[in-house]
């Protein structure tokens, strides 16, 4: 047992494929998308036709109701994590948090400041709790009794593989038993939708009338990512805490790769990508043909379709079998990352991968893609990747356990 390679042992998930492990993969199998004009009041402006995939979150009842769409979320997804773990059985003091993402819960703030801009005065005092992104892991802290260390890391896009690798850390380190990695829900407002539309970075308005066609990674008619509402948790655990309980164990984390463009600017780098797949590997003891699938970044932008293929190819990937994942559940932004590593993990173990939407027409043809339908896969060894704006890269090697 290596302790610097932590197992996972605990799988939490909700998109609109499905709320849960098994109805989240049963909708990626069978490639169920459910993108329209988005409806979640303070996503639209008077003249605007975001598209996008909410989910049908309940309503919140009691203490919650003071909850952000973001906080909730993240208490569903560690829920089904921490009970599959069985992280009860550790001491408290032991078990860490890390929230990927940041800025996260721009919509309530939004609504907030809409509903009291002429009554500044009453604004309800829960704001100067909920404005923060330390909220979500104030109440994940507070409904598990997590006593070890928590705290939020923002990667933009790369946030949910970027609390991977600092849960990682921690029990690597000896910090932490278990550490529970979330990809945090970003919950967007008309005017974030406004300034991605602006940037080019969100798709146009091509597929405005046909908007289950409007989500197209490495398709030839692709033309920036369309947004899917989602969140993951990962419960990361030392082998040794793990073995002494008895735990099912999923995957082990073998390597990370985490790279830097030194970028503002929202344009990808083939170098950077690289730089993280290669790291990766190399952390891992891999070589890049023992790879069997990889989950992509994938988000449907011209640019980064292009250049991610690019640095798949420079790290001798180009003959691995390839998805997207966002195809289905669109692009969940600080939850991504997250969310993309439970797909990873969940089509492994089931021996299948699932399709990729709208992939009428690949802009390039030396990748084994995975189209129209879902495909067996005997994959032991996966890499899956994630970038954000702000130049930041991950890649991350999953092994599978028997």
């Amino acid at each position: 047992m290596d302790a610097s390679k932590p197992w996972v042992t605990g799988l939490g998930v909700m998109s609109t494929q499905g709320t849960g492990k098994a109805a989240f993969l049963q909708g990626l199998l069978e490639g169920r998308t459910s993108f329209d004009v988005m409806a979640r009041e303070g996503r639209q402006h008077d003249t605007s036709r975001f598209l996008g995939a909410e989910l049908a979150m309940p309503a919140a009842s009691g203490a919650e109701r003071t909850l952000s769409l973001s906080a909730r979320a993240a208490l569903a997804v560690v829920a089904e994590a921490w009970d599959e773990a069985g992280l009860d059985q550790l001491d408290p003091t032991r078990v860490g948090l890390v929230i990927g993402g940041n800025n996260v819960q721009q919509r309530e703030q939004v609504l907030v400041h809409d509903a009291f801009r002429e009554r500044r005065a009453f604004v309800r005092p829960t704001y100067g709790l909920g404005f923060m992104d330390t909220d979500l892991a104030g109440a994940c802290s507070a409904r598990f009794g997590i006593r070890g260390a928590a705290f939020t890391a923002g990667g933009a896009s790369a946030s949910g593989q970027l609390a991977i690798i600092q849960a990682r850390h921690m029990v690597a380190s000896g910090q932490l038993d278990a550490c529970v990695a979330v990809g945090a829900l970003m919950d967007l407002s008309y005017w974030e939708c406004s300034g991605f539309r602006a940037l080019g970075a969100m798709g146009s308005t091509q597929f405005a009338d046909a908007p289950m066609h409007a989500c197209r990674p490495f398709d030839v008619r692709h033309d920036g990512f369309i947004f899917g509402e989602c969140s993951a948790a990962i419960v990361l655990e030392s082998p040794g805490s793990a073995t002494r309980r008895g735990r099912h164990v999923y995957a082990s984390l073998d390597g990370w790769g985490l790279a830097m463009d030194a970028n503002r600017q929202p344009d990808p780098s083939v170098e950077g990508e690289t730089r993280a797949m290669t790291e990766a590997l190399a952390r891992a003891g891999w070589q890049p043909h023992e790879v069997g699938y990889v989950n992509p970044h994938g988000t449907g932008s011209v640019i980064g379709d292009e250049t991610e293929l690019a640095a798949l190819r420079a790290a001798g990937l180009s003959g691995v079998a390839l998805n997207a994942t966002k195809s289905l559940t669109g692009h969940g932004l600080t939850a991504a990352g997250a969310v993309e590593v439970v797909a990873t993990l969940l089509q492994l173990r089931a021996g299948r991968l699932h399709p990729t939407a709208n992939l009428d027409e690949p802009i390039a043809q030396d990748f084994q893609w995975v189209r129209e339908g879902a495909v067996a896969t005997d994959a032991r060894r996966a890499l899956s990747l994630s970038m954000g704006f702000g130049g930041i890269n991950t890649a991350l090697c999953w092994e599978m356990h028997a």
